[in-house]
């Protein structure tokens, strides 16, 4: 009969993620994001998953498991980890989820968050999400947030949760924390009555319906610091994600308390590492600037995308660019970074573009540095024309620069001569005052053909 504590060890001795026991199955666990059998263990009955979750569940849970047939509760693995457990049946036996909840809280750096997200732990007021598909780290990130508050706020920290997944130490702040089920029934009811209570900063573990967001959006109006997460990926779809669960009427509404109120939308995900040992995250962050205010509040949610790739200077960035940053270093594949990619195509471009700006030329091509300026193709912007009796390939001399005198052609062959004058022709006598041909004009001489030369009247130079 197996033991479901020799299996929680076994989680968190190869650093397991999750641990799934199903009727038909041997005990399965995701490590890194891939699902593995635990070796040595047989197919499970419902006898053997029915013992273990008698192993764990309080007996509040055990009826509400089978009154509801399903049941969320958090449990302490003596001081190694937390579980997050979630049990509920299936074809008419008892099935278990166990999420491993890390005793050790991540820093800003180890998630892979700059200082502005830090910024942004500093607010007085409005609402912080982390967005992201379940299994995406949302929880860690809340927790490091906390956590970095806690150590840096005088404040009230109350916390709403379902079930309790990190516990935080009194540091500088207080730290009340709910489960909803045990210390309060909903997490909406759960805001509310928070109100009452001194709070400076609110956690919702997850806006689930239309109440929980309500009262969320009504306590960041009401001058608190709120923070909570929802199961949508990007900024853009967050914001209509919100909008769209309330009733018509009521929508334009919300989205000018959004635009007013919303902080930050930190949508994220878990991709594996190279070599399948990790994963890392890979981030798209969107400030709420005046601009992306009034796109929320004019309905111009798409256009939030391109403010987000634009808006780097205010601590935004792109998803995609996230992604090229992980491939550049060699953290990812390419291949995953191009599945998970809005855009494929411009990672793709971009990749091409760093490899061609990495000084890798061509294995005959020579190198440009000290090399002369060619002249521009004939036709094209900048090509000027050849001047007469210009050999083929000569190159054209800057204005102002005399051509040179062509040396020898090749061996055996004379210098180039000036071109002999046709038979008959008598070069013209300089005019008075005008220099010999092949004389430099004198400074301040005009030149021919200017008014004020000599021997032409002044307005008669015309042609």
């Amino acid at each position: 009969m197996p033991d479901i504590f020799e299996l929680l060890d076994y989680v968190v001795e190869n650093d397991g993620s999750d641990l799934h026991l199903i009727v038909e199955d041997p005990p399965t666990v995701r490590l890194h994001g891939r699902m593995e059998r635990v070796e040595g263990y047989a197919k499970l009955t419902p006898e053997d998953t029915e013992k273990m979750c008698k192993q764990i569940i309080t007996d509040i849970k055990w009826d509400e498991l089978q009154e509801q047939r399903g049941a969320d509760f958090g449990i302490a693995f003596g001081d190694k980890a937390r579980f997050r457990v979630a049990t509920f049946f299936q074809k008419h036996s008892i099935a278990l989820t166990l999420r491993q909840i890390p005793n050790r809280l991540l820093s800003f750096e180890q998630i892979g968050l700059d200082e502005h997200i830090k910024k942004l732990c500093f607010e007085p007021r409005g609402l912080i999400l982390v967005t992201g598909p379940t299994g995406s780290g949302k929880t860690t990130t809340l927790a490091t947030m906390i956590d970095f508050i806690n150590m840096n706020r005088d404040s009230h920290i109350i916390t709403i949760e379902d079930p309790i997944e990190y516990y935080h130490q009194h540091k500088m702040s207080v730290v009340s924390q709910r489960e909803v089920g045990v210390d309060v029934p909903t997490f909406d009811i759960g805001v509310i009555k928070a109100l009452r209570q001194d709070p400076d900063v609110i956690l919702v573990g997850e806006m689930r319906d239309l109440e929980t967001i309500a009262a969320a959006i009504r306590a960041a109006e009401t001058g608190h610091l709120v923070l909570s997460t929802l199961h949508t990926t990007g900024a853009a779809r967050t914001v209509d994600r919100i909008v769209d669960v309330f009733p018509v009427d009521q929508q334009e509404q919300i989205r000018t308390q959004l635009a007013g109120n919303l902080k930050a939308v930190i949508s994220q995900l878990l991709i594996p590492k190279v070599g399948g040992k990790g994963r890392v995250a890979a981030f798209e962050i969107m400030i709420t600037t005046p601009a992306i205010g009034h796109m929320i509040r004019e309905k111009k949610t798409p256009s939030i995308t391109s403010a987000i790739q634009t808006g780097m200077r205010d601590g935004m960035k792109a998803l995609d660019d996230s992604l090229l940053a992980h491939v550049r270093r060699g953290t990812i594949e390419k291949e995953e970074a191009l599945r998970l990619a809005d855009r494929p195509e411009e990672i793709i471009e971009k990749l091409s573009e760093g490899t061609q700006g990495d000084g890798k030329q061509g294995k005959h091509a020579p190198s440009q540095q000290g090399a002369p300026p060619q002249p521009a193709p004939a036709g094209q912007p900048g090509a000027s024309a050849p001047a007469a009796g210009a050999q083929p390939g000569a190159q054209v001399p800057p204005p102002g620069q005399q051509r040179p005198v062509q040396g020898p052609t090749g061996p055996g062959q004379p210098s180039a001569q000036p071109r002999p004058a046709p038979p008959g022709y008598q070069p013209r006598p300089p005019q008075p005052g005008q220099p010999a041909p092949g004389q430099p004009a004198q400074p301040g001489q005009p030149r021919p053909g200017q008014p004020g030369q000599p021997g032409q009247p002044p307005g008669n130079n015309r042609r």
